[in-house]
């Protein structure tokens, strides 16, 4: 299809190679492959979207406990290592992939990136995906993850009163909904911020942009439908607030949101109805929409350069947000304004 003349050349000129890949039988589209298939296949390209920074001073895997008994992945990512005399804020992220695809590694250059942007540390979980895990496991995984910052978060060298919630896609769906499990459970930590990067929100996907962009601007209807079936239960579990936090009747009392979205995006018009509905609440919004770009921009710092200056003005939304939260200081003169 002709794109639109004002969607950013680099990105036209990407979506033009997935269409011709696609044509050609060298990409196979996700709902012709397996969940297996569709991680691997997903893992080995976003090496070649993305700019990885140098590794941080500080990286280190972690083994994070769930209410079921298993345990999920994780790593944390600061510049320099945090100990329990002088614990570091934090931003709890979970990455982007449909509940279905994405790992510790295929976001590991934004995770890394924000780390270095905000001065804070960066924990990402590899929360369990579907079809091996369905709805609400991912969402039961970010509550227990948030959990354990609050419980044993201090050990770690983590301020568990300067902690933010965020992710891209549906780790934002997942940020949010966390957002709204804080506010409720007074068990965990409350998010002083949450970071919602072109996030699903609504229960169905009807709106004017999945319309407009639902095909030829690589985030597809047809890839949409294939994530939902991996990991809704069923059809009445797209009315739950856990996955479609436009669902949540009360969104008042919520941390400020800063909100990025794409204007290319199908997902956009949810997200701007979800500003829209914490504004009406009284919460704080930071609405950021970045015209010519597309669902997944973030993750493409070898495509576009509005990708690494999105991630630098999250870092430095973060870096704001986590700093007023306390008094208490994260001495690390690396990144200004965090010392």
């Amino acid at each position: 299809m002709n794109k639109p003349m004002s969607l950013d050349p680099d990105i036209a000129a990407l979506l033009e190679m997935v269409q011709l890949g696609t044509e050609s039988g060298a990409r196979i589209p996700f709902p012709q492959l397996t969940a297996v298939q569709a991680r691997a296949d997903f893992d080995a390209s976003s090496p070649l979207l993305d700019v990885d920074p140098p590794a941080l001073a500080f990286e280190r895997q972690l083994s994070l406990p769930t209410r079921d008994g298993d345990a999920i992945a994780a790593r944390l990512y600061a510049q320099r290592e945090p100990d329990a005399q002088n614990p570091a804020p934090v931003l709890l992220y979970m990455h982007g992939g449909g509940f279905v695809v994405g790992s510790l590694d295929s976001h590991q250059p934004l995770c890394r990136g924000l780390a270095a942007d905000s001065g804070a540390a960066v924990l990402s979980i590899g929360y369990r995906l579907a079809p091996e895990h369905k709805f609400p496991t991912a969402f039961e995984d970010a509550v227990d993850a948030l959990a354990w910052i609050g419980r044993e978060g201090e050990a770690a060298g983590i301020d568990a009163g300067r902690v933010a919630v965020g992710g891209d896609s549906a780790g934002g769906t997942l940020a949010a909904a966390l957002a709204i499990e804080a506010k409720a459970d007074r068990g965990l930590p409350r998010p002083v911020l949450q970071v919602l990067a072109y996030p699903g929100l609504s229960s169905r996907q009807t709106s004017e942009s999945y319309n407009q962009y639902g095909s030829g601007f690589l985030l597809e209807r047809d890839t949409v439908d294939w994530f939902f079936r991996q990991y809704l239960r069923n059809d009445s579990d797209r009315d739950d607030w856990r996955f479609a936090p436009l669902a949540a009747h009360d969104l008042s009392g919520l941390p400020p949101a800063l909100v990025v979205l794409a204007e290319y995006d199908p997902l956009v018009d949810e997200g701007r109805d979800y500003a829209a509905r914490l504004r009406a609440a009284g919460v704080p919004v930071d609405l950021q929409i970045y015209p010519g770009m597309i669902h997944e921009f973030l993750r493409m710092g070898n495509v576009v350069t509005d990708a690494l200056q999105a991630r630098a003005a999250i870092g430095q939304a973060l870096a704001n947000a986590l700093r007023a939260s306390s008094g208490r200081a994260w001495k690390d003169t690396a990144v200004e304004g965090m010392s």
